[in-house]
Formats: C-alpha cells, structure tokens, sequence
C-alpha cells in the first residue's frame, strides 16, 4: 500500500481550487472564442428583387469567400402586394440585413421604419426591353412608331408586377395612346419571370428590365425601349432597420458597390453606379 506524506496531501489539497479555477477559466475563454467566431461568421440575410438578381447572383460566391460568411438569399418584386414581394417579406418579418431593390420603393421602405435612413446605397442602372419566344419573328420596336405597331399588333404581352410593369401599365401605354387597344390584352405577370412566361409560349411578347430576360432560356432578346419612352431605374441596396448583422451588411453594400464588380454587373445587362 502506497503512503502519501502529509506534505504532499497538504500541496494537493491547496492545488484543488487553482486547477479548479483554471479548468473554469478555461472554459470561459472557449466560449468567447466561440461567440466571437458566431458573430464574425453570422449568416447575411439579403432580400433581391429581380433586375438585380443576375448581378447579385454572380457577385455572392467571391464575396462569400473573402468574407468567411454565408449569405442567405430571398427573391421578390421591389413593389407590389405578391406574397413574396420584398414588402410583403418584410412586414412579416422575415430576418434581412441587406435589401437590394428600385430607389423609389427603397425610399418607401425608409419612410415606413423598414430599412435605416442613410444607408441607400445605388448600384446600377437599368432599362427596360423585350424578347420573345426563342425562334419566333423578332418584331421591329427600335423607334416609338414601331413599337406603337408592335403592341398592337402583338396577340398578347406579358409584363412584371414591378418597376417596369407599372410603368408600362400606368405610364408607358397611354404615353404611346394605345392603351384601350393593348392593355386588355397584357398579363400583369405575380412570382414569376416574365421571360420564362414567354418561353413557355403564354405570351407573344414580354417586358422586363434587360437584366431579367437575358438569362431567361428559350427566349430572344429584341432590344430595349426607343429612348424617346425608355425608363431607366435605380436598383440600390440599403440597411434593413431589423438587421442583425448591420456591419456585415455595410461590408456586402460596399463590395456590391465597388469597381472590381462592376464588371461582373455589366455583363448582366446593367449599367454599375460605383462609388467613387
């Protein structure tokens, strides 16, 4: 049987409470080491309306891995009641840090405590055009008398429930004055590409921004509007006032916004707004 002395006993006993402490204490710095790290790599959540979506696409996986972060993404229309438009996302609260949408609904968002005021950010520019089901006549709209004949010969015309659709439907028709000829005929287009409606043959023609038809498979792209009718719209991003990564989404703005994307943007049919 092994004797322990009375010194030894006695060195144990006071080395209890240290090892104690340092076992606590070590415990401790592990789960701030694991805090910090959940809070340097916390999910972004952005919220992207569709003129964007291409751009925002392509640019996601470089930043994603500068970052060490994932960036969770939700779709919708910059405007409009749709159940998965980005003001019906958020007023249900779904979690956003990042929102990329036309500046007149960003602005709205703003003035309804959705999104923090200052943080708009522009990215790009964007037209408007037309395309038509892969392989059908590509019709003449490259003046306003053109598209004036286009519209209404066309059988049907598909338009977004967004920027570009409303301005065709409150604006661009009755500018052309034709629109009791065409607009009864028009399909206002909910939760869905107007590009791959026309693909699909369930309209003759369709109207988005360039940057929503062009990756769109099974369509041609004819052009944009003639200048004279043409409407250009500001996609900017901005701060969701819910956010809970509000530096993280300040860093994401700023790389959407710099000029080492912005030719990632232009190939996506967008004019890049870069900061200066």
């Amino acid at each position: 049987m092994k004797h322990t002395t009375p010194l030894l006993a006695l060195t144990r006993r006071a080395a209890l409470p240290l090892i104690a402490a340092l076992a606590l204490a070590g415990c401790g710095g592990l789960g701030t080491a694991k805090n910090d790290t959940a809070t340097t790599t916390a999910d972004i959540h952005v919220m992207t309306s569709g003129g964007f979506t291409a751009a925002y696409n392509d640019l996601r996986p470089a930043f994603e891995r500068s970052s060490g972060r994932t960036v969770k993404t939700a779709y919708g229309a910059s405007m409009g009641n749709a159940s998965d438009s980005i003001p019906s996302r958020l007023s249900r609260n779904e979690p956003a840090d990042v929102v990329i949408l036309a500046r007149p609904a960003l602005d709205a968002l703003v003035a309804q405590g959705k999104v923090v005021p200052g943080s708009q950010v522009d990215l790009v520019r964007s037209a408007i055009g037309f395309a038509v089901r892969k392989g059908a006549p590509r019709p003449d709209i490259g003046t306003v008398d053109a598209l004036k004949r286009t519209l209404i010969a066309a059988p049907s015309i598909a338009y977004s429930a967004s920027a570009s659709g409303t301005y065709y439907e409150t604006e661009l028709l009755k500018t052309l004055g034709i629109e009791a000829q065409v607009l009864p005929k028009s399909k206002r287009i909910l939760s869905e590409r107007v590009g791959t409606v026309v693909a699909r043959g369930d309209a003759a023609l369709g109207l988005q921004q360039v940057s929503e038809l062009l990756p769109v498979a099974g369509v041609d792209y004819i052009g944009p509007l003639p200048a004279e009718v043409q409407r250009v719209t500001v996609f900017s991003a901005g701060i969701a006032s819910a956010s809970k990564q509000p530096e993280a989404a300040r860093e994401l703005i700023r790389y959407l916004n710099s000029p080492a994307a912005a030719p990632t943007i232009a190939k996506t049919g967008l004019e890049p707004i870069t900061a200066r």
